[in-house]
């Protein structure tokens, strides 16, 4: 089992949250509710408006998403989703418990608000040299004030 940080597409109320819960593509079970303790520069970027953390630390605002427990079938399947590594690569970083919500084992404590966690995020270092000087966001919303709309991928075909 792995630990992953979903800040975009992929979050609760967004359009693939899906893809976290269909059998096919493994197990999935929420954690938390979590942010980066680095900051980096989340930005909607290219034509179908997708959000990319840059992977570029110290950039940008703590980035805030959600922090799930994946199988292996899981975990291949968001490093197919996230077309890894061409388009994201998928680094180890540090997150900032906000709320842990998942069950713990017999005995285990709850790791409190506040606390540090490692996991998995998905961010890029293949990115057009303009994308750094794009609106950052802390927290992606494909319904967002932003207006600009997410096109999904059975949309682009």
């Amino acid at each position: 089992m792995a630990r992953v940080f979903i800040y975009g597409t992929l979050k609760k109320g967004q359009p693939n949250f899906y893809r976290l819960f269909d059998a096919a593509n493994g197990k999935a079970e929420f954690l938390a509710s979590a942010c980066t303790t680095q900051r980096y520069p989340l930005v909607i970027a290219g034509e179908h408006n997708i959000p990319f953390l840059l992977n570029l630390p110290g950039q940008g605002y703590r980035v805030h998403g959600e922090i799930y427990e994946v199988d292996d079938k899981m975990l291949r399947s968001l490093d197919d989703f996230e077309d890894v590594p061409a388009m994201y690569q998928r680094t180890r970083v540090t997150l900032e418990v906000k709320e842990w919500v998942a069950k713990t084992a017999a005995g285990e404590e709850r790791p409190a608000a506040g606390s540090a966690t490692e996991a998995f995020l998905y961010s890029t270092t293949t990115y057009r040299p303009d994308w750094p000087s794009l609106t950052r966001y802390e927290s992606y919303d494909a319904h967002g004030a932003h207006g600009l709309r997410y096109t999904t991928r059975s949309e682009r075909d």
